[in-house]
């Protein structure tokens, strides 16, 4: 009898705890002062500025905290935010639906658009 302690998919009580776990806003993130402290200053401007932030792209090994801070950006310029994971993206076709199905008019200054975090897309590159 073989039981396996680990899975690899998350249940209800995993996701919750997750939620309350992850930091909601820049000053809470910890451990990336470097990373925390560019950021703050893009998004200081960008509010200042009163319109988002210039294009965003978080990379690196699983862990390191992108898919954390794609949600504090999102909150920090009250911004709805929208993820999807590599894996569900099969087809060059399926990124640009995603992408072109973002919406302006929703979120933190003028203009005002969505942000899309894509999480996982290693292996898969594309020609859009």
């Amino acid at each position: 009898m073989s039981e396996s302690i680990t899975t690899s998919n998350a249940d209800d009580a995993e996701r919750i705890a997750e939620l309350v776990l992850r930091p909601k806003v820049l000053r809470e993130f910890v451990g990336q002062a470097r990373v925390r402290d560019q950021l703050n200053l893009l998004l200081s401007a960008a509010k200042q500025r009163g319109a988002v932030s210039d294009h965003i792209l978080f990379s690196g090994p699983p862990g390191l905290g992108k898919t954390t801070l794609a949600m504090i950006v999102a909150a920090e310029l009250e911004t709805p935010i929208r993820i999807t994971s590599g894996p569900a993206i099969q087809h060059a076709g399926d990124l640009a639906s995603i992408l072109a199905s973002l919406v302006e008019g929703c979120g933190y200054g003028h203009p005002q658009r969505a942000l899309e975090a894509l999480d996982d897309l290693a292996g898969k590159a594309w020609t859009i």
